[in-house]
């Protein structure tokens, strides 16, 4: 790590207008006969401070360096990668078939419904077969807590201010029986709270 000197910031700062780092870089390791690199004054330019007042982001109309070029690797470096490159319609190794399944971070089972890489969870395309879409403003719950266990006979449909109900009532069990019987309360405090507001 190179700690600049008084002389080195001042120099740097006189001489960095209108200039990349990279001439910046140059010019300061010949003064000083160092060879720092180009992050390291790049990192005393922002510690202190220091503006080059240079746009150096791409702008419309400017013409990018490596237009007409095919690739960036020299004939050479192209030949000896050329076996091992991903070939245009080839199937990668991890590629994974519509019909797979795979458990998502909050334990939801998603299957693969379509090419090249949809996935939706399993128990609401299972629900949907059976019986459409599910209603805006709905959910679908596990009448026995397991996320992973994909049965219509588990899978309950209850609206957002019903599953508001249940998780503020803490009605949610992992006893099918007793999640069923929360749903029935949790909808019978929807119908009283939305009777409430009417009047």
């Amino acid at each position: 790590m190179h700690k600049f000197t008084e002389e080195q910031i001042k120099f740097i700062r006189e001489i960095a207008p209108g200039r990349y780092a990279v001439e910046i870089t140059e010019m300061v390791n010949n003064r000083f006969n160092l060879e720092l690199k180009v992050s390291q004054i790049e990192t005393c330019k922002r510690n202190h401070k220091i503006r080059s007042g240079i746009d150096s982001r791409f702008q419309k109309g400017m013409i990018p360096a490596n237009k007409g070029k095919k690739g960036y690797m020299s004939p050479e470096q192209y030949e000896k990668c050329k076996a091992t490159m991903f070939k245009k319609g080839q199937v990668p190794q991890n590629h994974k078939p519509v019909g797979s399944e795979r458990i998502d971070r909050e334990g939801y089972v998603l299957v693969k419904v379509a090419e090249p890489n949809k996935w939706r969870p399993k128990h609401r395309v299972l629900w949907e077969k059976v019986n459409g879409p599910i209603p805006e403003k709905h959910r679908l719950i596990f009448a026995d807590g397991n996320r992973q266990n994909i049965a219509l006979d588990n899978l309950i449909l209850v609206s957002y201010a019903q599953s508001f109900i249940m998780n503020q009532k803490n009605l949610f069990k992992n006893d099918k029986e007793l999640t069923k019987a929360g749903v029935a309360v949790a909808k019978v405090m929807d119908k009283v709270n939305k009777r409430k507001k009417e009047m």
